[in-house]
């Protein structure tokens, strides 16, 4: 019994439709004899509305048994030996065979149902149909060949095709007409719905967008020196390559050939994100990067999926076609941002085959994917008051329990957007942060900040979690300070995220605007919190190089690997919001473990401060290593503690961030395939530390690719000669057929005691090594 249907063979599969307690059930299951939950992790939470199990028999006879089994049990006749099951049919809401509303979810139904809308019965309309995944080409050929001659007798046509062997995907695009759809939506078993080929059937994925306001001319570029080849790739709309602000740094890459068919003045998202990576916000100034930009465009007109393509197909060219063989065209690159999603596939515990793509190519080519959680723009009410006036005029505190309980209500309709549920890649959440000045913010008057003066996710930032309940969005950065605009009022207000504007976005390059031939603007939300991240990512990558001249040598994957270590590193919840979310949506009484839940769906690991995850102190000391573990080994790093902490009875910490890239293949037994961990270290009693309260708990940053501890404490640590903390990275027995494949990772470690001189240079002079960058 499994989670998730893909690569098994549905012809085979029962469905369990379960009702009540997922953990109820998977017990349940446990105490049937020769029946196994192979992968119980990976189902979906208690808050699904419609969870589901995938029970692979061997053959027709097993299936036509169980279901006979069903039978007995709804008529109260169950045998001697067969009572076992009676726990697990308790908890059904149905069991049959896998069919047409398998291959077409309610969400999908939904969205194609709004597709065809007052549209004409012969009017053709683009849908993905994702086939069962058959090892053999002949069968694959023979199965397509089915599904081709189904569309087209009802009167549509194929418009392309993919098969990624590394991902178990077979998909088709196809045009079909109005009639055939509505055949589709109600799941009629003549229908294309009906053909054992197909596995899912789906709307054409949408790109997410982002709006821009406030166009004013561009400043002047910094004078910059020769630049270096990239390291970072922009997979994205196609920008203004000759903006004053990007022309030196853009590497454009037109593998699709959509930059013809762009007009210049709707070029606005991969412009954006280009400048955010290179630039920062620009009302923040800073250098620019000093590397190159490769960008490879997979938006073409009005920032939009190419109609004739598949998007799996897309990244996967593209990505091929930067780092493999000897016309690699960009083979330096070990960060790739994808500011994008699809606004059409919200998560909901099955992986997407973009988030499998990711974690398959994060792998491969020993690239950090960064990804965008996705901002969920519609409206939402707020019980707690009864007209936009009366939000307006509470206090701070008042519209912040309001607006996080109003949330709290619908956030299981506020997931993040596909791909940003990958294991391997970094997801990130937008903070309501930008870098505007106090004269610019009192212009934001006719709407309305529901967190004032605190730091906190922004309404519109996707929620998680993510893949097997693991920490998603990783990290939250900025994406200016959103506001709400009162929409309507219906027994209480209504409110819906306000377009991001000079008083509350991020400062970025744009397209042609109102005559304006080069133009900044503002803008906001994940997708530029995304290009921020990739944008200190690389700044990261920047300070190890010019620090320690060996790490450029390491290996793409080892790089990479510490990358996302020490990007996700400094991230923490802030106080406050995280206080007032376990206030207002608790659950209140509720084990501390489901408090941290809500709280990290929220804010994942934590804010991070892009100084902080850069530059030195002398009053802290971060370590970092790499390495690759075997199956069942552990690797020990040892930590030197420095003499000057001794007897300081002050605030101080340690914190450790441990990431990897896990092999990953459908069908195993468990789809993350190999699990770290960081045992708990001895020595903390000496430290005087402790962990901190304000943390997703070991069982729930064990969940996906990144564990992350803090603990701390403000009594006088004792510190003997020499001590040091040793930190053991543990590789866990891996679940099923072990895996052989050593497994990269990155570990991030620091010391800190604020106020204390000189705790940086002890511990330099403990490990010899000559500080090459200035505290």
């Amino acid at each position: 019994m499994r989670a998730d249907p893909a690569a098994l063979a549905p012809e085979r599969l029962l469905v369990f439709e379960v009702r009540g307690s997922i953990n109820n059930f998977a017990t349940a299951v446990q105490k049937v004899p020769g029946l196994e939950l192979i992968d119980e992790e990976e189902l979906g939470s208690d808050e699904d509305k419609a969870p589901v199990a995938y029970l692979l028999v061997p053959d027709a006879r097993a299936l036509a048994e169980l279901l006979s089994l069903w039978k007995r049990w709804n008529d109260d006749q169950l045998r001697f030996g067969e009572t076992p099951w009676r726990g697990v049919f308790e908890l059904l809401r149905d069991l049959r065979p896998w069919g047409p509303e398998d291959r077409v979810q309610p969400i999908d139904a939904g969205f194609l149902a709004e597709e065809i809308e007052e549209r004409d019965d012969n009017e053709l309309v683009p849908l993905e149909i994702e086939l069962i995944y058959r090892r053999s080409e002949a069968q694959a050929d023979a199965q397509e060949e089915k599904v081709r001659a189904a569309v087209i007798v009802r009167g549509g046509q194929i418009v392309s095709r993919a098969r990624l062997a590394d991902i178990a995907y077979h998909a088709l695009l196809i045009d079909l007409p109005v009639r055939a759809i509505r055949e589709i939506i109600e799941r009629s078993a003549d229908s294309i719905a009906g053909l054992d080929p197909v596995m899912h059937i789906r709307p054409q994925s949408l790109a997410t967008t982002i709006e821009i306001e406030d166009a004013t001319p561009a400043g002047a570029p910094e004078d910059i020196g020769e630049l270096r080849e990239p390291i970072l790739a922009l997979l994205d709309g196609v920008p203004v390559a000759a903006h004053p602000l990007l022309a030196r740094h853009l590497v454009v890459d037109d593998q699709f050939e959509l930059e013809p068919n762009a007009p210049v003045d709707q070029r606005v998202h991969g412009t954006a994100m280009a400048s955010l990576i290179v630039h920062g916000d620009r009302n923040n100034p800073a250098p620019a990067l000093p590397r190159k930009v490769h960008m490879i465009p997979v938006m073409g007109a009005s920032d939009r999926f190419p109609p004739r393509r598949l998007v799996v197909d897309i990244i996967y060219l593209a990505v091929r076609a930067m780092r493999e063989g000897d016309n690699a065209t960009a083979p330096g690159v070990l960060i790739v941002n994808l500011s994008l999603g699809n606004e059409r596939r919200p998560f909901q515990f099955a992986l997407s085959a973009w988030a499998r793509l990711l974690d398959r190519l994060a792998y491969r080519y020993g690239i950090l994917f960064l990804v965008s959680a996705g901002n969920v723009k519609e409206a939402f009410g707020i019980p707690a008051f009864a007209t936009g006036s009366a939000f307006e005029d509470a206090d701070g505190g008042a519209r912040c329990d309001g607006t996080l309980t109003a949330i709290g209500n619908v956030m299981a309709d506020r997931r993040m957007f596909s791909p940003s549920e990958t294991i391997n890649g970094v997801t990130v959440g937008a903070s309501n942060d930008d870098w505007v000045s106090a004269t610019d913010r009192r212009g934001a008057r006719t709407i309305i900040d529901p967190f004032p003066e605190m730091r906190a996710a922004n309404p519109s930032s996707a929620l998680g979690p993510g893949f097997a309940r693991s920490v998603k969005p990783d990290i939250l950065m900025p994406g200016g300070r959103e506001h709400l605009r009162q929409v309507r009022t219906d027994g209480h207000v209504f409110v819906r995220p306000a377009a991001s504007t000079r008083p509350t976005g991020l400062k970025v390059a744009a397209p042609r605007i109102g005559g304006i031939e080069a133009a900044e603007a503002y803008s906001g939300g994940t997708s530029g919190a995304t290009a921020l991240a990739s944008r200190t990512s690389h700044r990261i990558h920047d300070a190890l190089e010019a620090a320690h001249p060996g790490f450029a040598d390491l290996p793409h994957i080892q790089r990479a690997v510490l990358l996302k270590a020490l990007l996700v590193h400094p991230a923490r919840w802030p106080d406050d919001i995280a206080a007032r979310i376990k206030a207002t949506i608790g659950p209140v009484g509720g084990h501390h473990s489901h408090i941290k839940d809500n709280i990290r769906r929220f804010l994942g690991f934590g804010y991070v401060d892009a100084e902080e995850a850069i530059a030195c102190a002398d009053d802290r000391a971060t370590f970092w290593a790499v390495g690759q573990l075997s199956p069942e080994r552990v690797a020990t790093v040892r930590i030197p503690v420095p003499a000057v902490m001794s007897g300081q009875a002050r605030p101080h910490s340690l914190s450790a961030t441990l990431a990897w890239f896990t092999p990953v293949a459908p069908g195993r037994k468990s789809y993350r395939s190999v699990r770290l961990k960081l045992l708990d270290p001895a020595g903390t009693d000496a430290l005087s530390i402790s962990p901190r309260s304000l943390q997703p708990d070991s069982n729930q940053t064990n969940r996906g690719t990144l564990f992350m501890r803090c603990w701390e404490g403000d009594k006088a640590p004792i510190v003997g000669p020499d001590m040091t903390i040793d930190l053991i990275v543990q590789r866990d027995p891996d679940p099923g057929t072990p895996i052989d494949e050593p497994v990269p990772f990155g570990l991030a470690v620091t010391l800190s005691m604020p106020g204390v001189v000189g705790l940086y240079t002890q511990v330099a002079q403990r490990l010899g090594i000559a500080p090459r960058q200035q505290i």
